[in-house]
């Protein structure tokens, strides 16, 4: 880490790192800003993002909207947060899994499927406790959630690492680009970043949300408390973030996962050089990009809809009728889950699925008499297609051979 990069504040900051690191020094990030932020040069970029942020809320309680709440938002999450650090699964490998009865799961699905699941639990508990519900505890617990599954991690999920870390520099601490503290100031800073997440400061007073959520970011992976799975634990505070405020949560690791390089830059901005402004100006980006991608990836699947409409006559009020608006949330489903989710009989439902697999809707995949995987794979390419892509959507699909035959054993 070259001290030229950092200015005179976090200087001041540098303590020398224990053996066998002695020869470096590493950063013990001063306090989280609680007065105003300069937002100058971003200003516009942030005031669009309040505006992203004011119309989602505003879509979301005008319309009562699903899918700003959908689940299959928390499993992208997942599987971008956490191939930003390296491990790679997918949105279709994930869903299976969480269809799949024996629930057998690579290291690398399992570790997907956690993340996912703490925001499953975690979500509410921040809409309902407000910034009360970040503790260190919380951090700490958030870590054991993401870091369980994977079976290389060398220290106990949730503890305090107790060794020097670097950023950068790849094995080697002399080309790094940040060090952050030595292990005996981690409790300390962490300490301050929760007390900055929990907003009873003036910074309620003095900063946005935004700015709030940019200087916390950047602020705990400064302190990097744990050997590993900072990043994960880091972008789950966002979301945590936005619901304790009473916001629709966005999800903004398919953003960043995207644009890796601006977020290393507006991270080390923030960090070597207390630019706040950098990490609030890439943040308003993420949450614009973010809200017109959702925006996008809702048209498209109404339009789906229609085209599974337009492709056989369905009953009103049928479960195949009905499984079309679970399909979004559910692309790979059971017909157990089905049945659930409807609250039909397993007949009625595995009826419901083969006239969606007559029309093209739902493919089988696995080829078993039992447990059967079924697949909309159409919605899926539109719920998982590459960040900023256009949405492609099918044709007509195959004529339906029933002749529009009702679907008499549905209750």
């Amino acid at each position: 880490m070259r001290r030229d990069t950092l200015c005179h504040e976090v200087r001041q900051r540098l303590v020398r790192l224990p053996p066998p690191h002695q020869a470096h020094y590493g950063v013990v990030p001063p306090p989280p800003p609680e007065d105003t932020v300069p937002l100058g040069p971003v200003l516009t970029r942030s005031e669009a993002a309040n505006q992203a942020l004011a119309r989602i809320d505003t879509l979301a309680a005008d319309l009562h909207d699903p899918y700003l709440l959908s689940r299959v938002l928390t499993r992208r999450e997942a599987v971008s947060s956490s191939g930003i650090e390296g491990t790679n699964s997918t949105l279709d490998e994930l869903l299976s899994v969480e269809e799949t009865e024996d629930g057998e799961a690579t290291d690398a699905a399992a570790q997907v499927r956690d993340y996912a699941l703490a925001l499953d639990v975690l979500l509410p508990r921040a809409q309902a406790a407000g910034p009360a519900i970040f503790t260190v505890d919380l951090i700490r617990n958030l870590h054991r959630a993401v870091m369980k599954g994977d079976t290389a991690y060398q220290d106990v999920p949730g503890d305090f690492r107790q060794v020097v870390a670097w950023i950068g520099g790849g094995k080697d601490i002399a080309y790094s680009t940040f060090n952050p503290p030595p292990p005996p100031h981690l409790p300390a800073c962490l300490e301050q970043t929760v007390d900055y997440l929990r907003c009873e400061g003036l910074q309620r007073q003095t900063q946005g949300l935004l700015t709030r959520m940019a200087v916390a970011h950047a602020h705990f992976e400064a302190v990097h408390p744990f050997r590993d799975g900072n990043g994960r634990v880091g972008r789950l505070l966002l979301p945590l973030m936005m619901a304790a405020e009473s916001h629709v949560p966005l999800y903004l690791s398919p953003y960043i996962e995207a644009h890796k390089q601006a977020y290393y830059d507006a991270l080390k901005a923030a960090q070597q050089r207390l630019e706040w402004h950098a990490m609030v100006g890439y943040l308003a980006d993420a949450v614009v990009g973010t809200v017109s991608e959702l925006l996008v990836t809702r048209a498209a699947l109404a339009d789906l809809r229609r085209v599974w409409l337009n492709r056989r006559p369905f009953r009103a009020k049928s479960a195949a009728l009905r499984a079309l608006d679970i399909l979004p949330h559910y692309p790979v489903i059971t017909v157990k889950r089905l049945a659930k989710l409807l609250n039909v009989s397993f007949r009625a439902a595995d009826t419901a699925i083969g006239l969606l697999q007559q029309a093209g809707i739902l493919t089988e995949r696995t080829g078993h008499r039992r447990n059967r995987l079924f697949a909309a794979t159409e919605a899926l390419s539109v719920i998982n297609r590459p960040f900023g892509a256009e949405p492609v959507l099918p044709g007509p699909g195959p004529e339906d051979d029933s002749g529009g035959a009702s679907e008499t054993l549905e209750r």
